[in-house]
């Protein structure tokens, strides 16, 4: 019994340690198929489609907004300025409300989807970053700059726990299929995740999205909405376009 212990320990050591030295996915080009403009001034720190709905959340305090845009031409249909001092950050929509993170602010915020209306604020711990909906584990899921994601019940806010994905400065974030993509901060690098282990399972290479010669007045990656399928819409911190891209 004593050997047969010994063995399965050794087993699972070996494949822990396979596991942490495995290679990562090598990196894929993301493939435009539309360009569609997107507002400049729009300091993006979140962005979701909801029932053919473009929902973006914006940041900076004293201008940031949750907004409600026509996918298929960027404009803003409707805009609500969230309290002025508040930096906001990613949003995520939970059913007929959607739930809206501040920065360093300690707060999240609950609005109403049909009316835009704030219905509450809820405190949490640590700093709120990127935000999505992980419906088929009924849970949210939020960065926060470190290399872990925290679970938040959706109707409470309440954490439920967290993991560790050994990639720090995650920042906007989308759940698709049980996986979470997510932007890591400062770069042009999108990165898939498994919330259940950690592991990082596709990485996008998204230098050049955004041609050079806008570049100059823009400012980070940031913004991803799932469309359908390999389908996505990406954009970023003042950025003048969104893309519709596939994601393979």
């Amino acid at each position: 019994m004593r050997r047969t212990l010994t063995a399965l320990l050794a087993a699972a050591a070996l494949l822990s340690a396979c596991a942490a030295t495995a290679a990562p996915p090598t990196p894929v080009r993301p493939q435009v198929l539309e360009t569609i403009p997107h507002d400049p001034t729009a300091f993006t720190q979140g962005l979701e489609l909801a029932d053919g709905v473009l929902y973006e959340g914006t940041g900076l305090v004293g201008r940031s907004q949750l907004r409600e845009l026509d996918p298929a031409t960027g404009a803003a249909r409707r805009a609500v300025p969230i309290p002025a001092e508040l930096f906001g950050e990613g949003i995520t929509v939970v059913g007929p409300t959607i739930w809206q993170l501040t920065w360093q602010d300690g707060v999240a915020l609950e609005w109403d989807r049909a009316t835009l209306t704030l219905l509450r604020r809820v405190p949490y711990e640590g700093e709120g970053w990127g935000l999505c909906l992980d419906a088929g584990r009924d849970r949210l899921i939020r960065s926060d700059g470190t290399d872990r994601l925290h679970f938040h019940d959706p109707r409470t806010f309440a954490e439920t726990g967290s993991v560790s994905v050994g990639v720090t400065n995650l920042n906007e974030l989308e759940c698709v299929d049980g996986q979470v993509w997510a932007n890591v901060w400062q770069t042009d690098r999108i990165v898939r995740l498994d919330p259940e282990t950690g592991a990082v399972t596709a990485e996008i290479d998204a230098s050049g999205l955004l041609p050079a010669a806008q570049r100059a007045d823009a400012d980070v990656l940031n913004g991803i909405a799932h469309v359908t399928g390999d389908e996505y819409l990406l954009t970023g911190k003042w950025w003048p376009s969104t893309f519709r891209v596939r994601l393979r």
